[in-house]
């Protein structure tokens, strides 16, 4: 007989809402022995079923759930429905479904494993215990379903340790390259499936860095009203080919066609990586980009990714300190169009918040104050504990020490390759935003 974990009668009502986790707190006890991984059927006070997963005693979350069908097995054939509904999600939302994330644990029903599409290779992470002692089914599941030519397991993830799992990388079956060449937006990049960030690259942000081509060509009107000393609106009227106010800078022949060298923005980009910002934003027109990441490594690889995609005279790349440079070019008087900031996650646990909310404040204020009025903040937070109220609320004062009026030209998240359970508030981390900034003074 199946053990079951019988929840108590005062529980909040999260499991019915979706919510796929169950923890410690909510269980009343256990009915039969119960080892790290092994299936359980979770059950109300009353002994109604509710649902069908994995337990692990030693974790908090003592259960994830796999299914809500009591005639459900979980075997390969299990998996391979999972897998195929995930890959039917993404060929109808993902413009190109054999890059990106394939599987996303809870909210395609599979909690606990992670799989990224490269081609024809899959990078996975197996995050619990119960997807741990299941592996031999998924992966025959994951071979049958995309015919990969190789299987990497990134399994070189701290939350392993809560769940009593090694840290590993291994091939787990065929051949898995050291450098995979991916596409992403039509343009392409290299990536490390074995020591990059994560699986190798940051799926999540695809649509994100498709989101800020408006805002790196049409520059050419308020570049030159600044040059002049001209409002907009007049610099409008004189490139359309109107007479120019006297003595304006760019008079004639200049004003009457567009300028590539004036149209694109001045862009810096903060917190790099390898520079897929970096390359959206040159694809899309910018004039001229300014790249900084605190490592060496990923700046040698964005400057392959740039000459990857064309247009290696038009960026500077800067090993160094996000925190540093904002601030040194805030003291110089430097400006900007566009600012674009993605960093890494600051705040790792609850206990962090505090420090993790000051650092955002610093950098999201030193942007404002290096960007050209009516320039363009572009911010983003990956930190689960930064909720999206705390995230805006943060960037909000952060205008008002800083003497500027933001408006909020696009928020989202994740990909819809990284879809939400709507009952779980655990899978929605990614924020990501672009304000305008305009001065108070």
């Amino acid at each position: 007989m199946t053990t079951r974990l019988v929840l108590s009668r005062q529980r909040k009502r999260r499991l019915e809402q979706g919510h796929p986790w169950v923890y410690q707190s909510e269980v009343d006890h256990v009915d039969g022995p119960l080892s790290p991984g092994d299936l359980v059927d979770i059950v109300n006070h009353q002994g109604v079923f509710l649902a069908r997963g994995y337990a692990n005693p030693k974790s908090q979350i003592i259960a994830r759930v796999l299914t809500y069908n009591p005639d459900e097995a979980i075997d390969e054939a299990f998996f391979r429905r999972r897998f195929e509904q995930a890959l039917a999600y993404r060929r109808r939302f993902a413009a190109n479904p054999r890059y990106g994330r394939a599987v996303y644990g809870e909210a395609d029903f599979v909690p606990g494993l992670i799989v990224d599409r490269y081609g024809d290779v899959l990078v996975v992470q197996v995050l619990s215990a119960g997807m741990d002692r299941l592996w031999p089914v998924i992966e025959s599941a994951l071979r049958a379903v995309y015919q990969p030519r190789g299987i990497l397991l990134r399994n070189d993830v701290p939350v392993r340790r809560l769940e009593g799992l090694d840290e590993t990388v291994r091939v787990a079956w065929g051949e898995v390259p050291r450098e995979i060449e991916v596409e992403e937006n039509g343009l392409r990049f290299i990536v490390d499936p074995y020591e990059g960030q994560k699986t190798g690259y940051f799926w999540d942000q695809t649509e994100n860095r498709a989101a800020i081509r408006p805002l790196m060509t049409g520059w050419q009107e308020t570049r030159l009203a600044r040059q002049a000393g001209m409002p907009t609106a007049a610099a409008a009227t004189a490139s359309a080919g109107a007479v120019p106010a006297p003595g304006a800078v760019g008079a004639g022949a200049g004003w009457t066609q567009l300028d590539p060298h004036l149209d694109g923005a001045d862009v810096l980009e903060c917190f790099c990586h390898t520079g897929s910002f970096t390359v959206h934003a040159l694809h899309y027109g910018a004039r001229h980009v300014t790249a900084v990441d605190i490592s060496e490594d990923a700046i040698a690889i964005a400057r392959r990714n740039v000459e990857l995609n064309g247009g290696l005279d038009r960026v500077t790349f800067r090993v160094g300190n996000a925190f540093d440079v904002l601030r040194e070019a805030d003291d110089a008087g430097r400006r900007y169009d566009v600012v674009i900031l993605d960093p890494p996650a600051f705040a790792k646990s609850r206990a962090a918040l505090p420090g993790a909310r000051r650092g955002y404040k610093e950098i999201n204020l030193r942007a404002m104050r290096i960007l050209h009025d009516g320039g363009f903040l572009v911010t983003a937070s990956c930190s689960f504990h930064m909720s999206p109220e705390l995230f805006q609320e943060t960037i909000l004062e952060a205008a008002t020490d800083a003497h500027k009026i933001l408006r909020l030209v696009h928020w989202s998240g994740a990909g819809k390759d990284h879809p939400e359970i709507a009952g779980a508030r655990e899978g929605h981390y990614l924020k990501f935003a672009i304000y305008e900034v305009r001065s108070r003074k």
